[in-house]
């Protein structure tokens, strides 16, 4: 049972308190975290569960704010952390996006949505689709009429239909001109390279997200021609678990609209699609740097979106930076960043200049690490590939459709 949820902007200010139970959480367990996440770090930060002296604390952040939720009674962890994802997840899609901004502009959405998304501290609605019939998202038209009429609430006077239905993501018999569903598969790669170039981690977290806008209640399966290669899967509510386990075939009636139909993770994979090699030479104060950037596997599509990032040590006083291709900035917080977007075919693009050292140093002793991005369309680089989607009953007009995203994730070259 969770008895408060803060709201915490990356400052630390608490931007929004939702007390869920009769016993008041006070703020000073909001003082107590941010004086851990400043004298700890990141290392503070990635840990979802925490024992302060007095409660325990859920905390999963998104787009810079930190959702924090307090119990002081024992109850399973992943109950806390997966509602406050959800949480995320539902404002997030509510609001277009989430930034501090965005949350204190929305005050009274936000409010209302917890009322019905948590109940005396115990998950009740969760589901985007049912909320969204309960409490219309914000728009400039309700925006207009709650100053002209003074009625700030956009709850629902009905109940959705879907509420008391066995599959309560989807709404009431929805109808459609065209029944269409489309099918991205969203794929984003770890990778950590060492100093000698060799690969010490290679990765890929992937979503399988759908799009549908089918009429009345479709039963849709969706098989892989190489599922053996999946780890770590994690489905939405609607996926039947007995057909997946059998046969690795998803078996489900999707929610109305966008949504992730499942996830997973893929490892140890052999090579990456980019080659970094940095050299960094360093005497007499001054630090000599070149860096290039080629294709190491060519995955058949076109790489485009490559940049590089690396944080200047504490000791540079100031970078002269110059690339042959693309275009090099230092930001003000040290971060030199190099945008590459496409490799061309007639050179390798190659970053080279100096940093000059503190008076007293006269070698550079602490390494950036470069990071590294990218985007590859219509190639998933796991491999994985989609066999076919069948629709049970299908209609006259069906249209489907399928799409491949790879990105950079936690991309790492160390120097």
């Amino acid at each position: 049972m969770l008895q408060c949820i803060f709201l915490l902007s990356d400052s630390g200010e608490v931007m929004l308190e939702k007390q869920l139970t009769g016993h008041r959480v006070d703020r000073s367990i909001c003082d107590w975290f941010w004086d851990h996440v400043i004298s700890q770090g990141d290392s503070f930060k990635s840990q979802p569960v925490i024992a302060s002296p007095t409660h325990y604390l859920f905390q999963v952040v998104r787009e810079g704010i930190t959702f924090l939720a307090c119990t002081q009674v024992e109850m399973p962890p992943l109950m806390g952390i997966e509602f406050l994802c959800r949480v995320s997840d539902v404002l997030s899609g509510y609001l277009g996006g989430l930034n501090e901004d965005v949350i204190k502009d929305n005050f009274v959405i936000v409010y209302e949505l917890l009322d019905e998304m948590i109940d005396n501290g115990f998950p009740l609605t969760t589901e985007a689709n049912i909320l969204r019939e309960m409490i219309a998202p914000p728009n400039i038209v309700s925006k207009v009429l709650s100053v002209v009429t003074g009625n700030s609430s956009n709850v629902s006077d009905t109940l959705p239909g879907a509420t008391g239905s066995c599959i309560p993501w989807r709404a009431a018999e929805p109808k459609y001109a065209n029944n269409e569903v489309y099918v991205d598969l969203v794929e984003e790669m770890d990778a950590v390279i060492n100093r000698e170039g060799a690969l010490v981690k290679c990765e890929v977290y992937g979503e399988v997200r759908v799009n549908s806008h089918l009429s009345g209640l479709p039963d849709l399966t969706l098989s892989f021609a190489n599922p053996s290669i999946l780890d770590d899967v994690r489905f939405h509510p609607c996926v039947r678990f007995r057909p997946w386990e059998s046969h690795q075939v998803l078996s489900f009636v999707p929610p109305d609209g966008e949504f992730k139909l499942m996830s997973y993770r893929i490892k140890k994979l052999k090579s990456t699609p980019l080659y970094v090699k940095p050299q960094l030479t360093s005497d007499a104060g001054k630090c000599r740097v070149n860096v290039l950037v080629g294709i190491r596997n060519d995955p058949g599509k076109t790489i485009d979106s490559i940049t590089l990032e690396f944080q200047l040590p504490p000791c540079i006083l100031s970078a002269d930076l110059n690339s042959n291709h693309g275009t090099v900035n230092i930001l003000g917080n040290k971060i030199c960043s190099w945008t590459i977007g496409r490799i061309p075919k007639d050179k390798t693009p190659s970053l080279s200049g100096t940093l000059l050292l503190e008076t007293e140093l006269e070698r550079l002793h602490v390494f950036p690490t470069f990071r590294v991005g990218f985007r590859i369309m219509g190639v998933a680089l796991s491999g994985l590939q989609i066999d076919k989607l069948d629709l049970k009953t299908a209609p006259s007009r069906l249209y489907k459709g399928f799409r491949a995203l790879t990105r950079a994730g936690e991309f790492e070259v160390r120097s």
